[in-house]
């Protein structure tokens, strides 16, 4: 059930200041690399499967640590060009009881990746190399150029009978001022294109400007996301709900809309170590319980269980393995394994 799976998007250097001291107080910064492509290929590939990023990195010592990194990661190298000399960053500051935690992106326009010019990458060719293709919102937010890409590589893939993959993931300090405007129709021809899709019914609000008069969460998500999935002929639509309790830990809820039928996952509660890059392990969770034809009732778990074990694990990318993920559905915490 091996899947080669990849991922179109940008590899970010990821500057963390250590413990919960603010930019302005640190001295010092811990620095990886991350990026939603990153993070779900690379849990991917920890289940089993070939992860491959199709990407530009900076053709200098920070792209060689890059790429360094990525192969740490299990992540296979074969589609990342290497050509500019720039990587986007982001520093993290981590948040603490009543503060948040904060993200401030930094040279992200000109990074090798969002600079490419068209023609960087030959779709025709990967598509025919690869069985599903990851696409995120973040990425759709970047420039004309990017969002042209990302269409041609959906395209080939499609047309080469292989799964499409598009997780929402709006951002509205991305688009600019005409926001939900701007975004909503190149949401609709990525749509369009998906097989399966992440997102919640915010999405379905907000991005594609539909109408409800439900009030609750629930509610809305249940009338909603039939209706984006029957308008936009797609198979699988997942997500979460999340809510922050009185003790600052997080309760999450997955769902998962396939065959016009929801299921959802049990609530779980828990403390955060590191919330970035938890979605992200979420998706993976769903993706890779599609290709292993996992009932929606354990696709769900799944995918709940494995964004859960990442709020517990430092850094943007999920590291659970699917044996570990699994026990967790069935076991408490214990004591030190031994």
């Amino acid at each position: 059930m091996t899947k080669r799976i990849a991922a179109f998007g940008e590899v970010m250097m990821r500057l963390q200041v250590p413990g919960y001291e603010l930019l302005s107080q640190a001295s010092t910064l811990n620095y990886s690399f991350s990026g939603t492509g990153v993070n779900v290929t690379s849990a991917l590939a920890r289940f089993g499967h070939k992860g491959l990023l199709v990407s530009t990195l900076p053709a200098n010592a920070v792209g060689d640590a890059a790429v360094s990194y990525l192969q740490k990661l299990g992540i296979t190298k074969s589609f990342i060009n290497r050509d500019g000399k720039y990587i986007g960053m982001y520093f993290l500051e981590n948040g603490f009881g009543a503060r948040s935690s904060r993200v401030t992106y930094s040279n992200r326009l000109e990074s090798s990746f969002n600079s490419a010019p068209e023609g960087s990458y030959d779709f025709q060719d990967i598509a025919q190399k690869i069985d599903v293709v990851h696409f995120c919102g973040i990425t759709l937010a970047m420039n004309d150029s990017v969002r042209a890409q990302m269409k041609a590589f959906a395209k080939a893939v499609k047309g080469n009978g292989g799964t499409v993959v598009f997780d929402c993931n709006y951002r509205p300090s991305l688009w600019g001022e005409d926001g939900y405007k701007a975004a909503k129709p190149h949401y609709e021809e990525m749509l369009g294109l998906a097989d399966i899709v992440m997102m919640n019914e915010k999405d379905a609000m907000y991005v594609l400007g539909m109408k409800t008069g439900k009030e609750k969460r629930y509610e809305q998500l249940i009338e909603l996301i039939p209706a984006v999935a029957k308008k936009y002929s797609i198979s699988v639509i997942a997500g979460t709900h999340r809510s922050i309790n009185s003790d600052n830990t997080h309760s999450l809820r997955g769902f998962i809309y396939k065959s016009q039928e929801f299921t959802f996952s049990k609530i779980l509660s828990f403390s955060v170590y590191d919330r970035i890059g938890a979605g992200d392990a979420y998706t993976s969770g769903i993706i890779h319980s599609e290709m292993k034809g996992f009932t929606p009732e354990k696709a769900v778990g799944f995918a709940a269980a494995a964004g859960m074990l990442a709020h517990t694990i430092v850094g943007d990318t999920p590291m659970s393995s699917e044996s570990e993920i699994l026990r967790s559905m069935t076991e408490l915490v214990g004591d030190v394994e031994r």
